[in-house]
């Protein structure tokens, strides 16, 4: 099987009561069941981590990337200003799907700028759920696969 990276920034733990009007009632263990299931369907171990803490979220994208073949993050609101997470993603070597909820660009000029992104082959915006369905679509085309 191939390793998949799930990752959530801050405060993405509180999906399903967060601001039900931006980020829907999805679930944030709603949204890594969703993708265990469809991702193993489709030949993917899916390994997920959630922190509100950017030094958490470097420090397992470096234990852990080297033994997987592609990420998708959701930064939270680090998306907007973290180059430490952004150079993190970047040194992983794999590619990465950054994936929001909402719709950054439709929201407070300050969400505007998505700097992790810089760092992700693609990024996927105002989709919800669907958003992470279409990144683990995108990546099993397009992922390099492991030798043997």
């Amino acid at each position: 099987m191939l390793r998949l990276l799930l990752v959530h920034g801050p405060n993405l733990n509180r999906l399903g009561s967060r601001d039900r009007s931006v980020y829907g009632d999805v679930t944030l263990e709603e949204v890594v069941q969703t993708l265990t299931v469809r991702g193993r369907e489709m030949g993917w171990e899916v390994v997920a981590f959630q922190s509100n803490h950017e030094g958490q979220l470097i420090d397992w994208l470096q234990a852990q990337a080297a033994e997987a073949q592609a990420i998708i993050i959701n930064p939270g609101g680090l998306a907007h200003h973290s180059v430490s997470l952004r150079d993190a993603l970047e040194d992983t070597r794999q590619p990465v799907v950054e994936v929001h909820i909402s719709n950054p660009s439709l929201r407070e000029p300050f969400r505007h700028s998505l700097i992790t992104a810089t760092a992700a082959a693609r990024v996927i915006a105002g989709q919800g759920l669907e958003g992470y369905l279409e990144a683990l679509e995108y990546l099993a085309k397009t992922a390099p696969k492991p030798p043997g």
